[in-house]
């Protein structure tokens, strides 16, 4: 069994993952004042929840698009491992073939969405990423990142409208009773859950003529499950797909 941490600019995905199957799955908030020892404090206690003791942990592997914690979050991890832990970045193996202007720039992230993706479904596909952005991966026929978009996640819309809308006040994200809004909290909801399903739906259609054969879909992070049942496409909702990917990746680096 392993440790799998993913540091995300809102949320820490913290898990454990043995031999494909994921054991747990919990989210921590990102702060990026903590300390070393806070984050160790913080890691502990999730995992004496589910009763996982130091010795049944063989490693750990951490992906981060937040680079200042990144070391920090790091080094909390080896304290409970009591060995190193392994972060997704240069020298590690992935065996992804990126074919993007820059692969230095491609957000770890991406890269172990797109390994997991790969190694469980079909090809050509695109996966979502829904967090404090929406992140779409294109992986051609040939197993191949050939690019992608980044555009505003659900939470920084909602906040954005909320923040320049002096008479819009802040909503939880569920979905309204009816699509057309009776008042203005569920005129808000219909608005941010049905755009953004709408959206997405839009962008399935347009990638797929960039694409050969038929496109495998899939959803992941955080938000996916508020918006996907939404959509019209067919969609896979893969909520540990980012794990799965980092287990990959442990593996790939420890044989």
């Amino acid at each position: 069994m392993i440790l799998a941490i993913d540091i995300g600019n809102t949320n820490i995905v913290l898990g454990c993952m043995d031999e494909g199957k994921c054991v747990f799955v919990e989210r921590l908030s990102t702060v990026r004042t903590k300390t070393e020892l806070e984050y160790a404090i913080d890691i502990k206690n999730v995992l004496d929840i589910y009763h996982i003791k130091r010795e049944s942990l063989r490693g750990g592997i951490i992906s981060s698009v937040v680079p200042q914690i990144t070391t920090i979050v790091k080094l909390a991890a080896e304290k409970i491992l009591r060995g190193e832990v392994l972060v997704v970045g240069a020298g590690i193996r992935t065996g992804l073939n990126i074919r993007i202007d820059n692969p230095a720039q491609l957000g770890s992230d991406l890269v172990v969405d797109s390994v997991a993706a790969i190694a469980g479904y079909p090809v050509p596909m695109l996966i979502f990423d829904m967090g404090t952005a929406n992140t779409v991966c294109v992986i051609d026929k040939n197993k191949n990142y050939v690019g992608g978009m980044i555009y505003p996640g659900v939470g920084v819309s909602l906040d954005s409208l909320t923040a320049n809308a002096s008479q819009l006040g802040g909503i939880s994200l569920e979905a309204p009773e009816h699509m057309i809004g009776k008042n203005t909290a569920e005129c808000m909801k219909s608005g941010i859950i049905y755009s953004s399903a709408a959206a997405i739906d839009g962008i399935i259609d347009r990638l797929s003529e960039e694409l050969e054969g038929d496109v495998t879909v899939i959803a992941t992070g955080g938000l996916a499950k508020k918006i996907i049942p939404f959509c019209r496409r067919e969609i896979i909702l893969d909520d540990n797909l980012l794990l799965k990917g980092l287990e990959l990746i442990y593996r790939k680096n420890r044989k």
